[in-house]
């Protein structure tokens, strides 16, 4: 008999089972969730209630009938099934991410998902992802689907999921009531545990991310800097200014050897006179929060997306003052951030056998490009680089082959079959590689006399790499590690930028490793290139007590 034959054969078999009631077929979809998809939760459930079985058994029975009245709002013969097996695969997918890669589902974790690309995300739809959404979300799925439902008299058909909805709150309102002081202790303090439940997490983040499209859907976006000007550091004998801002990619600041790292993975940097800080926090832990907020005015604590959308960014202000703004990108876009200024250009897609065999570019793609860029430039430029740098989890595919400097690396986007060893090792290769390309970059501007050049790099978030469990990014900030939220920052000023600004380079040095983040970008780069603007705050700015400013206002 074929497979086929056998398979039609339990599908009849399950169509010929006894009728079932809607409210029948949620209780047992809600238990099998329970038992197939939470693993993480019951984990940490395990660990907090440890020794206190009845505070233990009563909780999971207040999520569970809490769950069960969600659920019976779809109760009805028409709505059941097909909420059922949307909660199912959903769940699926999301505990194949909780449960292997420790990744929280969150608002953030949800906008990252809407905003990511075909070629980024292919590299999370791994063999094991595949057999684990087949095995625990179609079957189940199609279990469901060939589940006859009884049929009901219209009363009772209505009232059922009212009553089922009115009891289980009952219900869970009394098992929570019992130990209610300790239940609330535990969610205070142990925001992870709810935040693992398959698949309330999920539901509860997508939910909130669509409240927050909707709200930002209609938006003006708000002028700001527009009275923005040169200082008088631009005379009419300067150079022309040249500054690229890198924004890296997933390189956390712990596995930078300039940083005190014991792997060589900074060789290149370590040989040129650049200023490193080395205590940076980013404003989020993945790219969709981050990127927006660090070229923004506000801080973290006052940043959102609704705020990031309505309002210019830092880039805008330059572009006010008078400088050419350009945006070349080998990630997944500028999200939004280079829209109304200069030239914007996307290198993921390159024709290019060295750079980019695999289908997706290197962040050496960039430097032909950039060579001859820079030899045309005659007005003030600003250029950012966003770079692909160390986005996983596919490492091994950030850098080229020949550049494998420490091995065994990890070669596929199954981390459960690689060692910690060989994830690390991949990774710090992905960093060896950027100290590669910044060192370059510097080069080039090094060599081109008739402008006054800079380079400023820092990345967007940092990235866990199997530390208590966690890998990749995107945690919710409260319980990020501080490898998510620690992120390099490295300046190199060329000795023309520096005379035409009055930087002194030791007084910045002497910042290093004062406590900075994210917030200070947008100021500092205002600062740095000497823009005048009444949306500009000196005490975030890190060159406001380094410039020379009597030596700028004779200029």
């Amino acid at each position: 008999m074929t497979t086929h034959s056998l398979v039609r054969e339990r599908l009849q078999d399950l169509r010929m089972s006894a009728p079932m009631s809607p409210i029948m077929l949620t209780i047992l979809t809600v238990a099998f969730v329970f038992c197939a998809y939470n693993a993480t939760f019951w984990t940490i459930a395990v660990e907090i209630f440890a020794g206190h079985l009845f505070s233990l058994f009563g909780y999971i029975s207040a999520v569970f009938f809490l769950t069960l009245a969600a659920f019976s709002f779809f109760g009805l013969p028409w709505l059941v099934k097909p909420f059922l097996i949307f909660v199912v695969i959903l769940s699926s997918v999301s505990s194949y991410y909780t449960d292997n890669l420790g990744v929280i589902i969150d608002r953030d974790m949800i906008q990252n998902a809407m905003v990511t690309t075909v070629t980024e995300s292919k590299h999370l739809i791994t063999a094991g992802f595949v057999l684990h959404v087949l095995s625990l979300g179609v079957v189940p799925a199609v279990a469901i689907l060939s589940v006859k439902i009884k049929p009901e008299r219209t009363l009772w058909r209505f009232g059922a999921p009212v009553l089922t909805i009115l009891l289980s709150l009952c219900l869970a309102a009394g098992f929570l009531m019992a130990d209610l002081k300790s239940y609330s202790a535990t969610l205070r303090e142990r925001k992870d545990f709810m935040s693992a439940f398959q698949p309330g997490a999920p539901m509860v983040a997508t939910i909130r991310y669509a409240k927050m499209m909707m709200r930002s859907s209609n938006v003006t976006v708000a002028a700001v800097g527009r009275d923005a000007k040169k200082g008088p550091s631009y005379n009419a004998g300067s150079k022309p200014v040249l500054t690229i801002v890198v924004a890296g990619e997933t390189a956390r600041a712990q596995n930078f050897s300039l940083n005190g790292y014991d792997v060589q993975t900074n060789p290149n940097l370590e040989q040129l006179p650049i200023v490193n800080f080395s205590n940076v926090s980013s404003c989020g832990t993945a790219t969709a929060t981050s990127l927006p907020c660090m070229f923004s005015k506000f801080s973290r604590d006052d940043y959102s997306y609704e705020k990031g959308v309505s309002n210019e960014n830092v880039l805008d202000v330059l572009a006010h003052a008078g400088l050419q703004v350009d945006w070349w990108d080998n990630n997944t876009g500028d999200k939004g951030i280079a829209r109304r200024v200069g030239g914007s250009r996307s290198f993921t897609q390159t024709q290019n056998d060295e750079f980019c065999a695999s289908g997706e570019c290197m962040d050496g793609i960039f430097m032909k490009a950039l060579e001859e860029y820079s030899q045309t430039i005659t007005r003030d430029t600003v250029l950012v680089l966003h770079l692909i740098g160390s986005h996983g989890p596919t490492y091994y595919l950030r850098y080229p082959k020949e550049f494998e400097r420490f091995t065994p690396a990890c070669s596929t986007a199954e981390f459960k079959n690689c060692s910690p060893v060989e994830i690390t090792n991949a990774y710090d290769n992905t960093i060896a590689y950027t100290d590669q390309i910044l060192a370059q970059t510097i080069a080039l501007l090094t060599k081109e006399d008739r402008l006054a050049t800079s380079l400023l790099f820092v990345s967007d978030h940092g990235e866990s790499l199997g530390e208590k469990g966690l890998y990749l990014h995107g945690a919710p900030y409260f319980m990020a590690p501080e490898y998510q939220t620690k992120v390099p920052m490295i300046l190199w000023m060329s000795n023309a930028f520096k005379a035409q600004f009055s930087i002194d380079q030791d007084c910045l040095s002497e910042q290093m490793s004062d406590p900075l983040s994210h917030d200070n970008l947008y100021h500092s780069l205002l600062g740095m290139l000497d823009i005048k603007t009444t949306d500009y705050e000196a005490k975030l700015d890190l060159f406001a007590s380094c410039k020379d400013h009597q030596k700028i206002a004779q200029n």
